[in-house]
């Protein structure tokens, strides 16, 4: 999924796809390697690309970006305070208004509280929320972006000449999510999806073969004991095995990656 936000003091009366970013914002440093699904497009223009993740540095060397990189584990801050990292858009929201630097922090948090009541959210996390958006808004710090038009003003303040971008019209069958051979979601990677992976404790599970039958992707297998064997290529982390395990068997514990 891919979102497109304009920032700036005044009336904003453009919408759509946006062809020249001025920060481009990753959620997880696994979408690197989505090589369909382009997630640096547009990055000749942008000033600074942030991703969620530990080390900027093992990432400038392994995709050779040349634009600024700043990384924070918004995970990790997500799953210390929150307990989850389930929901990582409020650590992102508040990295993207600071270094954006035109968003203060108070009107951030308020307007943080009205979208999360709107949700119906439990005052407990959201408050809980704000704390990671805080946390947050003070590790990083605003970027100096690249005049591209103009002089002296900066990009989310000018006014582009007016065009049209023309969409071209694909077939559905370039332009769905559509499957047409047999077995080819195995050859399809998604186990870099996961946050978090499903553990199974072989010492407290009964065998009862609730997460082989829940799990919606077939990511679960059982083997000739009938115990159940997670398939961490093709898991998502959805974590329904884990919710639906009666006896608890199935822990929860954050993916990490290995260079």
């Amino acid at each position: 999924m891919a979102a497109y936000t304009r920032i700036g003091t005044g009336p904003i009366l453009e919408r759509g796809v946006i062809e020249r970013p001025d920060l481009i914002v990753l959620a997880d440093e696994t979408l690197l390697d989505a090589v369909d699904a382009n997630v640096l497009e547009g990055q000749q223009s942008a000033s600074a690309i942030f991703v969620n993740t530990q080390n900027a540095d093992a990432l400038v060397q392994k995709y050779n970006l040349a634009t600024r990189v700043v990384a924070v584990d918004v995970t990790a801050v997500t799953l210390e305070t929150l307990g989850s990292a389930g929901a990582l858009s409020a650590g992102l929201a508040a990295v993207a208004a600071r270094m954006i630097g035109i968003v203060p922090h108070e009107q951030l948090a308020a307007a943080m509280r009205e979208e999360f009541s709107h949700l119906h959210l439990d005052s407990g996390v959201i408050d809980k929320s704000l704390r990671i958006a805080e946390k947050l808004f003070d590790v990083v710090q605003p970027v100096t972006f690249r005049a591209t038009i103009g002089k002296g003003s900066a990009p989310f303040l000018q006014q582009l000449p007016p065009e049209m971008v023309r969409v071209s019209y694909d077939r559905p069958v370039i332009a769905t999510p559509s499957v047409f051979h047999t077995g080819n979601a195995v050859a399809r990677l998604t186990g870099s999806w996961r946050v978090e992976r499903p553990v199974i404790d072989r010492e407290i599970c009964t065998r009862c073969g609730l997460c082989f039958v829940r799990c919606p992707d077939g990511a679960i297998a059982l083997d000739e004991e009938g115990f159940p064997v997670i398939d961490y290529d093709h898991c998502k982390g959805c974590l329904i095995c884990h919710q639906i395990c009666p006896l608890q068997a199935i822990e929860v514990e954050k993916e990490t990656r290995a260079w």
